[in-house]
């Protein structure tokens, strides 16, 4: 939904603790979504064939033969017997900032999913761990680790759910460690952790910062940052942080440096946000080599056009 006005306009710093409002808003677009539903969407434009893991409702079906038809895999995703499909419902003001509420519905049961057991039918080389059930968080974190499997760690909106020592725990031994600048300062806090004990525990550090781009730290300190693709139009930042997550990994597993998957991450994420919905955007090369020469130079353009 979108409010026509500003949320900070309406909030009483002293009232907060009686806060008591409606917005009365002018658009409503039911869409398609969920971190991994994104991701996987993304990824599947992008040429890959990611396995999406999840527990959904029996109201899925739509859902699962749109995703299959853009080239995710849906063997991993769990049907419940009794509860719905999770559901996110989120208000965007003037100024893009949200004010939402998630129904985790089937999402419950995704902790009876073991990742093991997909990646043994599957030609997997990565789990990414994102916002989940907590419990089925943990389990496919251990699981990973137990398994060999490279894993992302990606909590993201799920840190404010969890307590200090499961956060701790999703993270110790990831290939890549995923937040954004705020996610990375309640990380630090919820887990007591300093940056150089965060480093000692991940791989590759990867903090975006919305218009300021993002900042990828290598696995021996090196720092890369890379600037955003210059928006044409900011229409929906839902979903943004998950189409740079597809684009990002799409790239540096392709063998890609870490500046070109951040940047690749960025065209994404942008083409995301100018459009909306979060899988309503569509990838033509032509035009997605044209924007990464306008941003980064035709030599970050002809190397990442190889794996477009």
């Amino acid at each position: 939904m979108r409010f026509p006005g500003r949320f900070s306009d309406l909030l009483i710093a002293d009232q907060l603790a009686n806060v008591s409002l409606s917005f009365l808003v002018d658009d409503l677009q039911v869409r398609r979504g969920g971190v991994a539903g994104n991701i996987a969407y993304a990824m599947g434009l992008l040429g890959q064939q990611p396995v999406l893991v999840g527990a959904v409702g029996a109201d899925f079906a739509e859902y699962r033969a749109w995703l299959e038809g853009n080239g995710v895999n849906c063997a991993g995703v769990l049907t419940s017997e009794k509860a719905h499909t999770a559901r996110f419902v989120c208000t965007t003001d003037e100024a893009m900032a949200q004010i939402a509420s998630f129904y985790p519905g089937a999402m419950s049961e995704a902790r009876d999913i073991d990742i093991a057991a997909v990646a043994a039918e599957h030609d997997v080389d990565l789990v990414l761990v994102g916002a989940n059930d907590p419990d089925a968080m943990v389990a496919h974190t251990r699981q990973a680790r137990e398994q060999g499997l490279a894993f992302a760690a990606d909590p993201s909106q799920q840190l404010a759910r969890l307590d200090g020592d499961q956060a701790a725990e999703l993270i110790d031994g990831a290939t890549y460690l995923f937040t954004n600048k705020y996610e990375w300062a309640l990380l630090l806090q919820k887990t007591g952790l300093s940056e150089e004990e965060v480093a000692s525990k991940v791989g590759i550090r990867v903090t975006t910062l919305g218009g300021e781009g993002v900042l990828v730290v290598d696995t021996d300190g090196t720092e890369v940052r890379v600037a955003v693709v210059p928006e044409t139009a900011k229409v929906d930042p839902t979903g943004v942080g998950d189409g740079f997550r597809a684009g990002f990994l799409t790239a540096h597993r392709a063998g890609l440096s870490l500046e070109r998957a951040a940047q690749l991450g960025s065209l994404v994420a942008v083409l995301v946000l100018e459009t909306t919905g979060t899988q309503e955007w569509t990838l033509n090369r032509d035009e997605a080599i044209e924007r990464l020469t306008k941003a980064y130079g035709a030599d970050a353009a002809d190397e990442i056009a190889t794996i477009l």
